[in-house]
């Protein structure tokens, strides 16, 4: 504390908050990280006079240091807290109402559940949920069928949704922007690109046909929905090569119209002087690009292989284009999930309840590490145990781990290093300083492609990461049938990669079997997706009902 707190200086500050009658107050001090004390005495003396006015605290919403960072965060939170409240109350009541024993948990983008209370006090956190939620989707689905890594792509209506799982853990990131703000919370580490099926299609100035990030979303919508777009999307370009029904989508409740995809197509072609049809596929091999350059952020540019992984497409749009990502990148498997466009919401079913307990130094890791962070291990563990019995979290269902953000004395930025992870209460003491170590230049080696052991290096932050285990979904079960294939519903020509299309099989997923066995080209219609088998890849149905496509 440099100077400390002026009372009359506050009844100042409080007399111009009362003629703004703003709706949220956000309190940010320089090291609040380090000393909370002085943030807690201005919010106390705020709700005294002001009881009604949400408050957002920094050293609550992320006790961190980088104060740009947290206060932009809590700036966001505090904006959000007036409008999540009023809804996360509505929410709340109805629910209360219909179905009063229920527990309500509220999804957050660290890829877990919180109670409602924490998400009314800290609204940001369900920045980026919903994309959270299929990773961790994701990382159930790719569990089922025993693969530990995996390369996903979520592609819905308006955007892509990319992220690699390795070891069945979609692994976190810190720092993301919403909306152009930076946010620095927990997020699954998740690169989202604007390739969805409602994305654009549109020629820029220099005369190049361009897909998205614009979209139509779902109104009006793609131009074969007949909604009112008028300009050519992806979904019209699926359409147009005999990928989509004509029966349309959700089972065939909602109509698509060929010929007005068509001809929002023709206004390009007779631009570019080809036909229909090799423009539609100029549109999608456009955005297979765009997908694929997010797939490349994700692994490439990190040092992964993506040949050494599967491709797991789901999204309402994925796995109409799962098959052309793959080829691009050399990747020889593709998962499609058993219901691929509702994965997200299979992901909020299997996640735990969750929660982190930070504290912001800078610790030298060295003979004395174990000594020096005794008491800080100590403190985050009894913040977690007091956490856990508000949330009733039995011992048995809690699952700890501890992360730290390590660098080189030095360096201005960290990389994240889970060190343990333990289902017992008491955290293992001490920490090993040399494991620490080499974790930590394994991880720079992969990212970087070098590290040095000799370097000196710290941890700046220590989280203890806390969550409570629930009932998992279980994996469908399915008899052993003799069969071994399919019958087909019907034939169509598709366009594939081709200047002439394809008679191709048609099949209903549902009539899909454990052991079922077919070979492209195919389309796999089913009520939330539609998954494209290129010619000569082979589908093999495995006992999760998850189809795994070879590539050819």
């Amino acid at each position: 504390i440099i100077k400390k707190i002026n009372e009359n200086d506050l009844n100042d500050l409080f007399d111009e908050i009362e003629h703004s009658n703003v709706d949220a107050i956000a309190i940010c001090f320089l090291f609040s990280f380090i000393n909370n004390q002085p943030e807690a005495l201005v919010a106390k003396s705020l709700k005294n006079r002001f009881p009604d006015i949400p408050v957002s605290l920094s050293s609550e919403v992320r006790p961190e240091f980088r104060e740009y960072e947290r206060f932009s965060t809590t700036a966001l939170n505090a904006y959000l807290q007036p409008i999540m409240g009023s809804y996360l109350d509505y929410l709340e009541n109805t629910i209360k109402s219909n179905i009063p024993n229920a527990p309500l948990r509220i999804y957050q983008s660290s890829g877990g559940l919180m109670s409602i209370n924490t998400a009314k006090k800290f609204p940001i956190r369900t920045a980026l949920s919903g994309p959270a939620a299929g990773a961790v989707g994701a990382v159930f689905s790719a569990k089922i069928s025993n693969r530990p890594k995996v390369i996903t792509l979520d592609m819905g209506g308006t955007s892509a949704d990319v992220a690699l799982i390795r070891d069945f853990d979609a692994g976190t990131s810190l720092d993301r922007d919403v909306a152009g703000f930076p946010v620095r919370l927990p997020m699954v580490d998740i690169h989202t690109v604007g390739a969805g099926g409602g994305s654009i299609s549109w020629i820029s100035k220099d005369g190049l046909m361009k897909v998205g990030p614009k979209s139509a979303g779902a109104d009006p919508g793609p131009v074969c929905y007949n909604l009112g777009g008028n300009e050519p999307t992806v979904t019209d370009a699926n359409l147009v090569l005999g990928r989509l029904s004509g029966r349309g989508l959700i089972g065939g409740a909602m109509k698509l119209n060929l010929e007005s995809a068509r001809a929002s197509i023709k206004e390009l072609s007779d631009k570019f002087g080809f036909s229909i049809e090799k423009t539609a596929q100029g549109i999608i091999g456009i955005v297979i690009s765009n997908m694929v350059r997010a797939v490349r952020a994700m692994s490439v540019e990190r040092g992964h292989d993506p040949r050494d992984y599967s491709l797991m497409a789901f999204g309402g749009a994925g796995p109409l284009h799962g098959s052309q990502v793959a080829k691009s990148m050399d990747i020889k498997e593709i998962i499609i999930p058993l219901a691929p466009g509702i994965l997200c919401a299979q992901g909020l079913i299997a996640s735990d309840i969750k929660e982190d307990f930070i504290q912001s130094g800078r610790f030298q890791v060295n003979a004395d590490w174990s000594v020096n962070i005794k008491e800080i291990m100590e403190s985050l563990s009894h913040e977690a145990h007091e956490w856990c019995k508000s949330e009733r979290i039995e011992k048995r269902k809690q699952l700890y781990s501890v992360i730290l953000d390590v660098r080189y004395v030095g360096q201005n930025f960290e990389l994240q290093i889970t060190y343990k992870e333990e289902k017992k209460w008491k955290i293992p003491m001490p920490l090993d300083a040399d494991e620490v170590v080499d974790r930590f230049n394994t991880a720079h080696a992969q990212l970087y492609g070098f590290a040095n052991p000799n370097e000196k290096i710290e941890v700046v932050n220590i989280r203890l990461n806390v969550s409570g285990n629930f009932n998992k979904p279980c994996r469908p079960t399915e008899n052993k049938t003799l069969i071994k294939s399919a019958i087909p519903i019907g034939e169509r020509l598709v366009w594939f990669d081709d200047e002439k299309p394809l008679k191709t099989k048609i099949y209903d997923r549902t009539d899909f079997k454990a052991g079922f066995e077919i070979t492209g080209p195919a389309i796999i219609e089913q009520f939330d997706s539609t998954t494209v088998v290129y010619p000569k890849d082979r589908v093999l149905v495995d006992e999760a009902l998850n189809l795994l496509i070879s590539v050819s």
